[in-house]
C-alpha cells in the first residue's frame, strides 16, 4: 500500500489524513490530525457472515493517558472505559452505521486510538472523520463517506472546529455529521438559541463537511481497495408476499388498538393466524421454516408500508393522533418524601421518576480528562430498567444507550443550572424510566426540571424536551411530534430538541436515511418548538417555578470567607481542627484555597455553633479593639499575649502600665488573663498590644 497524505483547511486549521504507514494489516487505517492531536483509526472487515439479524458493527474510542503526558489515577494505573469514551464512540457510530447495507452480515469494527492529544484540538470529530476515511479506503461496503465538524457561536460569530478557550465561551456548540448530500447527525447544546440560529449552524457545517469528504474521495482514489461484493438481500417468495397481503384488513384492526402491549399482542396474533393458514397441511419442516420466515418479513413490510402510507395520505398516526399532536401529559412533585426534590412526569405510556439529592463540595464528581481535571457539581444518571417495557432481564451496568440518554438530559439542563456563587450546592438527579413507549430521554428532561424546582433549586427557567420523527416517501414527508416507539422503529429520523420558552438548550438528530434537507429540518424545528411550548404549559400546571424553601431534611449551606492565611489554622495539623468542629457540631465543613468556607447542616443551631467556632479560630485582630487574652510567654522587653486561638501579639514593657515598669514580671506572669487593646498590625501581620490603653478604657 502506498503512503498517501491528504490535507484540507477547515476554520483556519489544517486537517491531515495519512494512510499506508501504520497498522497495515487492518482493512483500512488512517491517521487523522490537527495541531498536535493525532488519532489512529483502524477499520476491519471480518471475512465470513456472522449469524446475526442486524448489522454487526462495533465502534470503540480509546484514549491513552500517555498521549497527553499523564499517568492514570487509582491503584491499577490502567485506562478504563470512561463515560467520555462511550459518548465519543456513539458519536462515531451513529452517522456511519446507516451507510452500510442493513443485510450485510460480515463483522465490522472501527477502533480510534488517540496517539497524541493537544487540548486545543479535540479528538472526537477527528475520530469520526478518521473512521469514515478508514472504512472508505477499505473493502467495507460503505455507501458514502461521511464527515463531521464542530461549530460554536462565540460573541455572535460562528467558528468551525474551535479551540478549547473558544468552546468554553460559546453560546452554541454542535457536532454535525453528514454526507455530500445532506446532514445525517447532530449532537450538542446551546444557551437558549433560536431555531433560525441552529439552521444557520447546519448550513455552515454542511459546506465544511463537503470539503472534507472531497479529500476523503481523493484519499480513496490514491489508496483505496476494491469493495467487498455484497450479496443481494433475501428475496421473499412472491407467492408468500401475495398471500400475506390478504392480511391487511386484520392488520388494520390490530393497529387500531391504542395501548402498546395490547396492540403488539393483537398484531402478533393476526400475523400468526395468517402464517398458520399459510403452512397448514405442509409436512416438510424445511418448507415450513422457509415459508414462516418469508411470511414474517412480508408481514413487517406490509405493516411498515401501511403505517407510512397512512401517515402521508391521511395525516393519521398509529394511535390516531395528527402529526403535530402531543400525547396526554400529567405530572406530580414531592413523590419521594425523603429525597430533597422529586417528580413523576408522564407523557402517554412513557413515565420517568426523578429524585434530586443536594450535597456539599466534597460530593462533586472528580473527572480526569485530557483537557484537564475537573469537578462536576451537577450530575444526572439515567436508568432504563427492564420492567419499563414489560421485560425480565438481568440488571447490569449502564449500556451505551443509557449513558448517551443521560448525557443528553444533563446537557439539556446545564444552561439553566445556577452558578456556584448563587447556589453552592452539588446536585445529582437520579432518573428511572418506569414506563417506556418512545422518548424516555425527553421525559427525563421534563421530570428532572420539575424535581429541581421541587428541591428549591433556583433554575433560570423550566426545560422541556420533545422527540420528533419523520416519514419520507419520495418527495412527500410528514414530521411527527412526540413519537411512539413503533414510529421511531418504522420512521426515518429521530430528532430530539430541548429548551425553555426562550430557546433551545440541547439538540440531537440521527437519520436512518442518507440525510435530510433544510426544508425538512426547518419544518421539524418549528413543529418541535410548538410541541415544547405545549409541554412547558402542561408542566406549569404542576409547578412553574422553584420552591422558596428547601425540604426540611435538605442540607443548608452557610458560606463565609476567611483570610487564605487562616486556612492552615482552620484545618489544623492532619485535619485535626476541622474534624473536631464537624464531630462536635454534627456538620460538614469544606474550605477551598480562596478561603471560602461552607458549613452544611439540616440544623440551624448546629450551623451557628460551627460558624462561631470557625470565626473564633480564623478571626483577625482589629486595630482599636479590646481583647481578654492569656499571657503565653514573658520576655525582658514585654509579654506575648494570645488574644484568640492561634493569634498572639506583643505587649511591650512600655505599654504594660502608665507608670514605669522595671520588670515585666512585676505586672504579668505566664497564664495570667489580661485585657489588652490592639494598637497596630504591620504588613507582616505582627500585632502590637497595649495594656495601658486597655486600662484607660476600663476606667
Amino acid at each position: 500500500m502506498n503512503h498517501v497524505v491528504k490535507s484540507v483547511e477547515i476554520g483556519g486549521k489544517t486537517i491531515t489524513f495519512e494512510t499506508g504507514k501504520y497498522a497495515k494489516q487492518a482493512s483500512g487505517a488512517v491517521v487523522v490530525s490537527t495541531g498536535d492531536t493525532r488519532v489512529l483509526v483502524t477499520a476491519v472487515v471480518q471475512a465470513g457472515d456472522r449469524p446475526f439479524d442486524f448489522l454487526p458493527l462495533t465502534v470503540n474510542y480509546e484514549e491513552r493517558n500517555g498521549s497527553y503526558g499523564s499517568i492514570p489515577g487509582g491503584f491499577l494505573k490502567r485506562e478504563g472505559q470512561s463515560e467520555r469514551g462511550t459518548l465519543i464512540a456513539r458519536l462515531i457510530d451513529r452517522p456511519i452505521r446507516p451507510m452500510f447495507p442493513k443485510h450485510f452480515r460480515q463483522e465490522l469494527q472501527a477502533i480510534a486510538t488517540v496517539m497524541s492529544f493537544d487540548a486545543d484540538n479535540e479528538a472526537d470529530v477527528l475520530s469520526l472523520c478518521g473512521a469514515s476515511a478508514a472504512f472508505h479506503i477499505s473493502n467495507a461496503p460503505m455507501k458514502e463517506a461521511v464527515a463531521g465538524v464542530r461549530v460554536c457561536k462565540v460573541d455572535g460569530e460562528y467558528i468551525l472546529n474551535p479551540g478549547l478557550e473558544e468552546r468554553n465561551g460559546s453560546t452554541i456548540e454542535l457536532v454535525i455529521a453528514g454526507t455530500k448530500e445532506a446532514i445525517t447527525m447532530v449532537e450538542g447544546g446551546a444557551s437558549e438559541a433560536s431555531e433560525e440560529e441552529m439552521l444557520d449552524v447546519l448550513d455552515l457545517a454542511h459546506a465544511a463537511i463537503k470539503k472534507i469528504i472531497a479529500v476523503m474521495d481523493e484519499l480513496r482514489a490514491d489508496a483505496g481497495v476494491e469493495k467487498v461484493e455484497v450479496a443481494p438481500p433475501h428475496e421473499v417468495d412472491a407467492a408468500v408476499t401475495e398471500f400475506m397481503a390478504q392480511a391487511l384488513d386484520d392488520l388494520i384492526v390490530a393497529l387500531a388498538v391504542r395501548e402498546k402491549h395490547a396492540r403488539s399482542a393483537a398484531l402478533k396474533g393476526a400475523r400468526n393466524k395468517w402464517i398458520a393458514t399459510l403452512v397448514e397441511g405442509e409436512d416438510d419442516a424445511a418448507v415450513v421454516k422457509s415459508k414462516t420466515g418469508d411470511a414474517k418479513v412480508a408481514w413487517d413490510r406490509l405493516l411498515r408500508g401501511h403505517m407510512r402510507s397512512t401517515v402521508i395520505a391521511t395525516d393519521t398516526r398509529l394511535d390516531g393522533r395528527k402529526p403535530a399532536d402531543i400525547r396526554g401529559i400529567w405530572s406530580e412533585v414531592g413523590v419521594s418524601p425523603r429525597a430533597h426534590g422529586s417528580s413523576i412526569f408522564t407523557r402517554g405510556e412513557t413515565q420517568v421518576l426523578a429524585t434530586i439529592a443536594l450535597g456539599t463540595e466534597r460530593d462533586g464528581q472528580r473527572l480526569e480528562l485530557p483537557t484537564g481535571n475537573i469537578e462536576r457539581k451537577w450530575m444526572l444518571s439515567y436508568r432504563f430498567p427492564p420492567y419499563s417495557t414489560g421485560e425480565a432481564r438481568p440488571l447490569r451496568a449502564p449500556k451505551r444507550r443509557e449513558v448517551g440518554h443521560g448525557a443528553l438530559a444533563h446537557r439539556a439542563l446545564t444552561p439553566v443550572i445556577p452558578d456556584e456563587e448563587n447556589w453552592p450546592y452539588v446536585m445529582r438527579s437520579t432518573c428511572d424510566v418506569l414506563e417506556s413507549n418512545g422518548s424516555s430521554s425527553m421525559a427525563t428532561v421534563c421530570s428532572t426540571s420539575l424535581a429541581l424546582m421541587d428541591a428549591g433549586v433556583p433554575i433560570k427557567a423550566p426545560v422541556a424536551g420533545i422527540a420528533m420523527g419523520l416519514i419520507k416517501e419520495g418527495d412527500d414527508f410528514a414530521v411527527l411530534s412526540d413519537i411512539l416507539g413503533d414510529e421511531d422503529h418504522l420512521g426515518d429520523m429521530d430528532f430530539k430538541v430541548t429548551g425553555t420558552a426562550e430557546g433551545i438548550t440541547a439538540f440531537q438528530m440521527d437519520c436512518k436515511i442518507i440525510g435530510v434537507t433544510r426544508e425538512i429540518m426547518a419544518k421539524a424545528m418549528s413543529q418541535a418548538r410548538e410541541g415544547r411550548l405545549h409541554i412547558l404549559g402542561e408542566m406549569a400546571k404542576t409547578m412553574d417555578t422553584h420552591r422558596s424553601e428547601m425540604a426540611d431534611h435538605a442540607p443548608r449551606i452557610t458560606t463565609i470567607h476567611i483570610n487564605s492565611d487562616k486556612i492552615r489554622d482552620l484545618i489544623g495539623p492532619g485535619g485535626k481542627v476541622i474534624r473536631g468542629i464537624q464531630e462536635e457540631c454534627g456538620v460538614r465543613v469544606t474550605v477551598d484555597d480562596s478561603g471560602k468556607v461552607d458549613v452544611a447542616s439540616t440544623d440551624a443551631k448546629k450551623t451557628e455553633k460551627a460558624m462561631n467556632m470557625i470565626r473564633e479560630i480564623t478571626q483577625e485582630a482589629e486595630i482599636g479593639a479590646l481583647y481578654l487574652g492569656i499571657v503565653k510567654r514573658v520576655v525582658d522587653f514585654g509579654a506575648f499575649v494570645e488574644i484568640f486561638p492561634g493569634t498572639d501579639g506583643l505587649v511591650h514593657i512600655s505599654h504594660l502600665a502608665h507608670e514605669r515598669v522595671e520588670r515585666v514580671t512585676d505586672i504579668l506572669h505566664e497564664g495570667d488573663e489580661v485585657l489588652v487593646r490592639v494598637i497596630d498590625v504591620d504588613r507582616s501581620g505582627k500585632i502590637r498590644l497595649s495594656r495601658k490603653e486597655a486600662l484607660d478604657s476600663a476606667s
